[in-house]
C-alpha cells in the first residue's frame, strides 16, 4: 500500500467523519433524531483506514422506559383536564348548587311564616325555578363534555390509525433499503422509533421487535394494530350496551365490529379520556342526577301531603325524567324489549348504572352494579313483566326472553335535564296540612298518592291493629305490600307497607298487647294552615338521598369527591412527569446531540482531516526528490 493511498484513505474518512458530525450538529433540533457515530478500523495491515460504519446512539431499552412513561403522563394529562373543568363547576361558591338549595329552603321558611301571602308563594316558585334551571344546567355541561370526550376519542382513533399506516410503510421502506445496500438507512430508522414515541402519547402499544428489526405493535387485549407491513385499524363506533356512547374496536376478518372493553386502555391519551369519563364524568353526572331526583321524589311526596289554597291535594310540585334504559345491539333479534321505565323505591336508589343480563328464558336475570361489579337483589313480576331493583322498574313488552341478551340502565344518568316546576299557580302551593292522622299506631312513612281519599266517608277512616297482627277497618280496601288484603285470614307484620284509599304506610311495630289505633281523615281547610310548609322545609335536614344523607350533604360529598379526585390525579401527573423528565434526560445523554462535543469533534475531524492531506503532500514530496535524483 502506497502512501498516497493510505493518506487518501484518511482524506475520505475524515470528510465522512465531518459530514456525520455536521449532520448531528444540523439536526440538533429534530425531533426523534439519534446521534450518529462514524466508526473506524484498519483497512488490512498497514493499508491505512476504512469507514466500518455509521451508527445510531439508541437504546432500545431505554426508549421503550420513555415510551410507558410518556403514555402514562399523556393520559394523566388528558384526564387532569377534563377533571379540572368538572372541578371548577361544582366548587364554584356563586355557580354551584349549594347556595341555591338554601335560598330555595329560605323560601319555605318565608312561606311557613305567611302561608297566604302571594309574594312568600311567588318566592317559593321563584327559587324553585332557578334550582331547577341550574340543574338542567349543570346536566346540559356534563352531557356536552360526554359529547365532547366521543369526539376526541374519534380524533384519536384517526390519528392513532393514521401513524400505524406510517408505521408499516416505514417498515416496507426499511425492508428494501437492507435488501439493497445491506443497511438500513439511519433516517428512517428514526422516523420510526418517533412514530413508536408518538403513537405511545396517544395509546399504550405494545412493541415487539421481530427478527430483521422489523416493528410489530399491539394494543389492549393484544390486537394487532402494526404486524410487519400490514396494518390494522381501530374504529370509534356507537357503544352496543349504550348508543350514546363512542366505543372503540376493531374489524375481526369476517367483518363484524368487536369493542374493546371499557377498561383495555388506561395509557396515552386515549386512555386518559376513556379513564375519565369512567371513573369521573359517568359518576358526577349520576350523583347530579341522584340529588335531582331525591329532591323531586321527596318533595312531591311530602307537598301531597299538603293542601293548597283551593282546598286540594297537593299534587306534584316538580316533574323529574325517568330513567333511561338500552337493549345491547348484539341481543337475539325478537327478544324481550325494554317499553317503560320507572322509579321505585326511593331508599335503593344509587348513583350508578346497572347492566341486566338474561341467564336463561325462564327468564332468570342477573343484575350487577357497573361501578363496583356488585350483584344487587331484583324482584321480578311474570305476570306484570316488571324487573325491579335498585329503586327501578322496568317495564318489558311480551318478546321472549334469549339467554345472553344484555341491557344496560342508567337510573339517574340524565335525570337533571328533566327536572323542572311542575305547578304554575301560587294558589297551587300546598302550604297547609291535607290529612288529619291521630291514633297511637306505630307507622312510618306516611305519604299519599294523587287522588287520596277520594273515597273517604265523612269522617274519615278508622283502622285498628290487634298484638297478634289481626286489621279492621272501618271502610275502605286495604292494599298489603302491593297485594289486595282479605282482613279475614291475613296478619300484618312490622314493616309490611300497607294502602287505604290512596294513602300509604308502613307499620314499624306491632301493639305489645291490646290494640292500637289509627285515623286518617281529609283536614279541614284553613288559609293561615302552615303545617305542611313546616314540614317542606324540614325536608333540608332529611336523609333523602339514598336514605343516608341530606341534599346538602349528598351535594358536599360530590365536590369533595371530584376535587380529591382532581388534586390526586394532579399529584400523580406532577410525579410521572418528574419520572418522564429524568428518563428523557437519560436519553438524551445517550442519543441526543451535544453541541460542545460536536464542535470539538468538529476541530478534531478538521485536523484529521489536514493530517492525512500532509501525508500526501510528503508522499509528493518524496517522489519530487526521487525523480530530482535521475537527473
Amino acid at each position: 500500500m502506497s502512501i498516497f493511498s493510505i493518506g487518501v484513505s484518511g482524506l475520505n474518512t475524515a470528510q465522512l467523519a465531518l459530514g456525520t458530525t455536521s449532520n448531528n450538529i444540523t439536526n440538533v433540533y429534530t425531533p426523534g433524531y439519534n446521534r450518529q457515530l462514524t466508526l473506524l478500523g484498519e483497512s488490512g495491515v498497514g493499508s491505512g483506514v476504512q469507514v466500518n460504519g455509521i451508527q445510531r446512539q439508541f437504546s432500545q431499552f431505554v426508549a421503550g422506559q420513555l415510551n410507558q412513561a410518556n403514555s402514562s403522563s399523556s393520559a394523566l394529562s388528558a384526564y387532569n383536564v377534563q377533571v379540572g373543568q368538572i372541578d371548577n363547576l361544582l366548587a364554584d361558591s356563586k355557580a354551584g348548587l349549594a347556595p341555591l338549595l338554601q335560598s330555595f329552603f329560605s323560601s319555605l321558611q318565608d312561606l311557613a311564616a305567611t302561608p297566604s301571602d302571594p309574594a312568600s308563594r311567588q318566592g317559593v316558585i321563584g327559587s324553585a325555578d332557578t334550582l331547577t334551571a341550574q340543574f338542567r344546567a349543570f346536566d346540559g355541561y356534563l352531557h356536552d363534555m360526554q359529547q365532547g370526550i366521543n369526539g376526541q376519542i374519534e380524533d384519536e382513533v384517526f390519528q392513532i390509525n393514521n401513524m400505524a399506516e406510517q408505521m408499516a410503510m416505514l417498515n416496507r421502506e426499511i425492508s428494501l433499503a437492507k435488501a439493497k445496500t445491506g443497511e438500513a438507512p439511519n433516517s428512517l430508522l428514526d422516523q420510526r422509533d418517533q412514530l413508536v414515541a408518538d403513537l405511545s402519547s396517544r395509546i399504550d402499544v405494545r412493541l415487539t421487535v421481530q427478527d430483521g428489526g422489523t416493528y410489530n405493535l399491539s394494543v389492549g387485549n393484544g390486537q394487532a394494530l402494526v404486524a410487519g407491513t400490514n396494518s390494522f385499524e381501530l374504529v370509534a363506533t356507537p357503544s352496543a350496551a349504550d348508543p350514546t356512547r363512542t366505543a372503540v374496536g376493531y374489524v375481526d376478518g369476517a367483518g363484524n365490529t368487536l369493542e374493546f372493553s371499557e377498561t383495555t386502555f388506561s395509557g396515552g391519551t386515549l386512555g386518559g379520556l376513556m379513564t375519565f369519563r369512567r371513573e369521573t364524568l359517568d359518576k358526577t353526572q349520576n350523583q347530579v342526577g341522584q340529588i335531582a331526583v331525591s329532591l323531586a321524589q321527596g318533595f312531591n311526596e311530602r307537598h301531597r301531603l299538603g293542601q293548597d289554597l283551593n282546598g286540594e291535594q297537593g299534587a306534584d310540585f316538580f316533574a323529574i325524567g325517568q330513567p333511561l334504559a338500552f337493549a345491547n345491539a348484539n341481543n337475539a333479534l325478537g327478544s324481550a324489549q325494554i317499553v317503560a321505565t320507572a322509579f321505585g323505591d326511593m331508599r335503593q336508589l344509587e348513583a350508578t348504572d346497572y347492566s341486566v343480563r338474561v341467564k336463561d328464558a325462564t327468564p332468570t336475570f342477573e343484575v350487577v352494579r357497573k361501578d363496583n361489579g356488585e350483584a344487587v337483589a331484583f324482584e321480578y313480576d311474570s305476570a306484570a313483566k316488571e324487573l325491579s331493583f335498585g329503586g327501578v322498574v322496568l317495564g318489558f313488552d311480551g318478546g321472549s326472553f334469549t339467554a345472553g341478551d344484555r341491557f344496560e340502565v342508567q337510573p339517574v344518568r340524565r335525570a337533571g335535564s328533566g327536572l323542572d316546576v311542575a305547578i304554575g299557580e301560587l294558589d297551587q302551593v300546598a302550604a297547609g296540612n291535607f290529612l288529619d292522622v291521630g291514633g297511637d299506631m306505630s307507622i312510618e312513612g306516611l305519604s299519599a298518592d294523587g287522588g287520596a281519599m277520594s273515597g273517604s266517608p265523612a269522617g274519615g277512616y278508622s283502622l285498628t291493629l290487634a298484638a297478634d297482627g289481626t286489621l279492621t277497618t272501618s271502610g275502605g280496601t286495604i292494599e298489603r305490600n302491593g297485594q289486595a288484603m282479605n282482613l279475614a285470614t291475613d296478619k300484618v307484620v312490622a314493616g309490611d307497607e300497607l294502602m287505604l284509599d290512596g294513602v300509604r304506610f308502613t307499620v314499624e311495630a306491632l301493639p305489645a298487647s291490646g290494640t292500637a289505633t289509627l285515623t286518617l281523615k281529609e283536614a279541614a281547610f284553613g288559609s293561615g294552615d302552615n303545617r305542611n310548609a313546616l314540614a317542606l322545609q324540614g325536608l333540608q335536614s332529611k336523609a333523602l338521598v339514598g336514605g343516608v344523607a341530606t341534599l346538602n350533604q349528598s351535594y358536599a360529598a360530590m365536590v369533595g369527591d371530584v376535587g380529591n379526585r382532581a388534586n390526586v390525579v394532579k399529584a400523580n401527573l406532577a410525579a410521572q412527569d418528574g419520572l418522564t423528565e429524568q428518563l428523557s434526560a437519560l436519553q438524551q445523554s445517550e442519543s441526543g446531540v451535544n453541541l460542545d462535543e460536536e464542535a470539538a469533534n468538529l476541530l478534531r475531524f478538521q485536523q484529521y482531516y489536514q493530517a492525512s492531506a500532509k501525508i500526501i503532500e510528503v508522499g509528493t514530496s518524496v517522489i519530487d526528490t526521487l525523480l530530482g535524483l535521475r537527473t
